[in-house]
């Protein structure tokens, strides 16, 4: 399953996932539409702590081992 996907389902849907994040569900859309799945490497740490998908799940260009950027949030 897509990381983002995963997301947006632990989130609830799209939508929530957006108000969770501050952002409008568009931006959600956009996401998973035109950035092919891939969220901006700004909004990782954020949507890990809304909804556990890890930050290697989402960015594993960014977050190469599975435990990256997870450590404070243990």
């Amino acid at each position: 399953m897509e990381a983002l996907t995963k997301a947006i389902e632990a989130a609830g849907s799209a939508r929530a996932l957006a108000l969770k994040l501050g952002v409008s569900p568009m931006t959600v859309s956009y996401w998973q539409s035109r950035s092919a799945g891939m969220v901006p490497a700004e909004r990782v740490i954020s949507i890990f702590q809304v909804t556990g998908v890890t930050p290697h799940e989402l960015r594993p260009d960014i977050y190469p081992s599975p435990s990256d950027g997870m450590a404070d949030f243990k």
